[in-house]
């Protein structure tokens, strides 16, 4: 049986699937739980990553090593970068980039870490397919988008930096994780797809959005990756 990585930055993220699973056995490793089980009749393994591209990629990496997973979906909320997606909404990965990375003096384009061959990190196009009509189905009030995820270690909170984002990437949400394990699952040759549903509108108002909608955010990504998994 294929075995899927589900990794959430908070424990909001995750602690509801943990609850749906079954046969499930804990290893904890690197300051992270990764409980392996059942979910929707397919095998998981499902871990809280923590917050940042660091944990991240720590946490994708060891699941690409510890459990060889064959797929990694991570899941959370994010800041919309465009006008059309609402407090929320789901987008789906495309692809993710890096928008805190500038190496501009050394010939680079933004986003692009010196010496790798891309700067951005195609998802697969099988997971979020399967996304894309398991969330209409399931999720049937919201939106769902497909487009590019951008991530940093920074809450994007000012319509300033929101912007710049905006010019350098030209993403549809801003997060702080999906990026991270975008490269790791690229060098490590592992389809991924990154699930994010909007909390707020990444500017000004974001410090009092996202603590009022991210409850709601996080009850439809749940939604859709334990109905996701059955259809895998």
């Amino acid at each position: 049986m294929n075995t899927i990585g589900i990794i959430g930055a908070m424990e909001e993220e995750v602690a509801i699937l943990k609850e749906k699973m079954s046969e499930v056995t804990v290893l904890e490793k690197a300051g992270m739980e990764f409980f392996k089980g059942i979910l929707g009749g397919q095998q998981v393994v499902i871990v809280r990553s923590g917050i940042g591209k660091v944990n991240a990629g720590i946490c994708t990496q060891i699941l690409a090593d510890v459990f060889q997973v064959n797929a990694v979906i991570n899941t959370g909320i994010a800041g919309s970068l465009k006008v059309e997606i609402n407090i929320g909404d789901i987008v789906l990965s495309t692809d993710t980039m890096q928008h805190d990375v500038d190496a501009r003096e050394f010939g680079y384009e933004i986003g692009q870490v010196p010496r790798m061959d891309t700067r951005t990190f195609p998802a697969d196009d099988r997971l979020r397919e399967t996304a894309l009509q398991v969330c209409r189905k399931v999720n049937p009030e919201i939106q769902v988008f497909e487009g590019r995820v951008a991530s940093g270690d920074q809450f994007v909170a000012d319509k300033e930096t929101k912007e710049k984002i905006i010019a350098n990437t030209q993403a549809y949400c801003t997060e702080m994780e999906g990026a991270a394990i975008g490269q790791a699952a690229y060098l490590n040759g592992i389809p991924y797809l990154v699930i994010r549903a909007i909390s707020d509108k990444a500017d000004d108002s974001a410090h009092m959005d996202y603590p009022a909608f991210e409850k709601e955010a996080i009850r439809h990504t749940v939604n859709l990756v334990e109905n996701m998994m059955k259809a895998l």
